[in-house]
C-alpha cells in the first residue's frame, strides 16, 4: 500500500457481530529476530500479515536466512542454517523499531552485530541506552562509526542487572543474548508484557533454561546451543482492544471468543466502569461487549504490564471524547504518545493538552468528520474508529501506519458494519 493513500470512514453506528483475532504483532517480531539463535528451520502460525512482519522478514534475508511467508496460511517458514551476514543497513533499522532486537541474537551466536540506529513510530526518543549498556556490561565493545553500531565480543559474559524502568525491547534483547552466555543471568525489574511471556515460551521450547521469580525477574543459565521449533504466536489483545472500543463508541455489540481477557484486566475493567457491559466467555478467553447508551468518562494512566496498555490510550482517548463528563489520561510510557490529541480536536473534541504527558478529556455529545493525519500505528486505530462515531466522513491519511500494525482490520471492522474505504 503506498503512503499517499488514505482511508475514508463513514459513520458507522451500532457495530455488531464477531471477530478472530490475528496473532500478536508485538509477540512475533521479537519472536521472528530469536530464530537467529538457533541453526535450522522455525516454523511460526498465527502469524499476522502486517507491514511490520514483511519488514523484519526483509531484515533476516539480509542477514542470509531463507524466509517463507504463506499468507493465507499465516505460517512462516525461517531457515537460519546459513547465516552469512551481521549487517544491517539505515533503511531497514529506520522502518521499524523492533529492528534492534537482532542484536542480542546476533551477538550471542556470533559476537558480532553491526546495525544502523532504529526507526518506528515518532514516539519521542525512546533511547535504545538500556540495550546498549547491557551488552557492554556482558562485555560487548561498542563504537558508533557513523550512523552504524558496531559491536563485538569474544565471548558474552553473564550478569545481574537491574532495569530502572521494565523495558519491552532491553528486556527482550537481554533475554535473547543470555540464553546463550555461560552462567547465569539476572534480569530485575523486567517487563512481562504477555508478548515478553510469548518469546519466553519460544526459547524454553528451544532448550533455554528460563525461570520467572517474583517481582520481576529474569534468571537465565545459559546453554550451548538453541534448536529451532514450532510455535504458534499469541493472539493480539492490542487487536482485540481496538475491536471492543469500535463496538463501544458507536453503541454496538461484539464477540471476540479468542480474546485473551486474562491478561487485559486492567482495560476491561475501565470499559465497565464505563458503564458498557462486558462478559467473559471464561476466566482465560473470550469477551462479549455490549455498549451503553450513556457512557462515563474515567480516568486512567498507562504504564507496564498488568497495568493500562499504552498502546490502547489512542483508541481509549476516543471513547472518552464521546463519554459523559471529563477525563484526565496520563500517558507514562513514551513522551510523544498524545500527539493524535490535535487530530481529535479537529473533529470537535474537547481536549486539553499543553504539551505535557497529561490530557484532560470533556465529553461531548458528538465528533465530527474531518481530514486527519495518522502520527503512529495505535493513532491510526483511533483515528478510525473516531470516524465511525463521527457525524460526516472523515478522511485519514497516514494509512502506512494502520498497515504496520493490524492485519487488515478494515475488513474486520466492515464485517461488523463499518462503511471504510481504502483510497490507493
Amino acid at each position: 500500500m503506498s503512503n499517499n493513500g488514505c482511508i475514508v470512514i463513514e459513520q458507522s453506528l451500532g457495530l455488531r457481530g464477531e471477530v478472530t483475532l490475528d496473532g500478536a504483532k508485538n509477540a512475533v517480531l521479537v519472536i521472528m529476530a530469536s530464530s537467529v539463535l538457533t541453526s535450522g528451520i522455525t516454523k511460526l502460525t498465527n502469524v499476522p500479515v502486517s507491514a511490520d512482519v514483511f519488514q523484519m522478514k526483509q531484515l533476516l534475508e539480509e542477514l542470509g536466512a531463507q524466509v517463507t511467508f504463506d499468507e493465507k496460511a499465516k505460517t512462516l517458514l525461517i531457515d537460519t542454517s546459513i547465516l552469512n551476514n551481521c549487517i544491517v543497513g539505515p533503511e531497514l533499522m529506520r522502518k521499524m523499531r523492533a529492528s534492534i532486537l537482532v542484536a542480542g541474537p546476533l551477538l550471542a551466536r556470533f559476537g558480532r552485530a553491526i546495525v544502523a540506529l532504529p526507526g518506528g513510530c515518532l514516539l519521542g526518543a525512546r533511547p535504545i541506552d538500556f540495550h546498549l549498556r547491557a551488552f557492554a556490561r556482558m562485555g560487548v565493545h561498542i563504537e558508533v562509526v557513523g550512523e552504524y553500531l558496531h559491536m563485538n565480543c569474544e565471548s558474552l559474559q553473564s550478569q545481574r542487572f537491574v532495569l530502572e524502568y521494565p523495558s519491552v525491547g532491553a528486556t527482550e534483547n537481554m533475554l535473547m543474548a543470555a540464553t546463550l552466555t555461560a552462567g547465569t543471568t539476572h534480569i530485575i525489574n523486567a517487563a512481562i508484557e504477555p508478548e515478553v511471556l510469548d518469546l519466553i515460551a519460544i526459547l524454553r521450547n528451544m532448550g533455554a533454561r528460563i525461570e520467572i521469580a517474583v517481582p520481576g525477574t529474569l534468571i537465565v543459565e545459559g546453554v550451548s546451543s538453541l534448536r529451532p521449533v514450532q510455535h504458534a504466536i499469541i493472539a493480539d489483545r492490542l487487536e482485540a482492544g481496538t475491536i471492543l472500543l469500535a463496538a463501544a463508541v458507536t453503541g454496538g455489540s461484539v464477540s471476540i471468543p479468542d480474546c485473551p481477557n486474562s491478561v487485559m484486566d486492567v482495560f476491561l475493567e475501565k470499559l465497565s466502569e464505563m458503564g458498557h457491559e462486558v462478559v467473559l466467555h471464561t476466566p482465560d478467553k473470550g469477551v462479549t461487549l455490549k455498549a451503553t447508551n450513556a457512557p462515563r468518562a474515567v480516568s486512567f494512566r498507562t504504564g507496564p504490564y498488568p497495568g493500562f496498555p499504552t498502546d490502547l490510550q489512542a483508541p481509549m482517548m476516543v471513547a472518552q471524547c464521546l463519554a459523559s463528563g471529563t477525563s484526565v489520561i496520563y500517558e507514562t510510557v513514551f513522551e510523544n504518545r498524545l500527539v493524535h490529541t490535535r487530530e481529535l480536536q479537529k473533529m470537535g473534541a474537547q481536549i486539553t493538552h499543553d504539551g505535557s504527558l497529561i490530557a484532560t478529556v470533556k465529553g461531548v455529545d458528538c465528533l465530527y468528520g474531518a481530514s486527519v493525519i495518522a502520527p503512529d500505528i495505535r493513532a491510526s486505530a483511533a483515528l478510525v474508529i473516531a470516524g465511525l462515531a463521527a457525524q460526516g466522513q472523515t478522511t485519514m491519511t497516514g494509512i502506512h501506519h494502520f498497515r504496520r500494525g493490524y492485519t487488515r482490520l478494515e475488513d474486520k471492522l466492515r464485517a461488523l458494519g463499518a462503511n471504510i474505504t481504502i483510497v490507493e
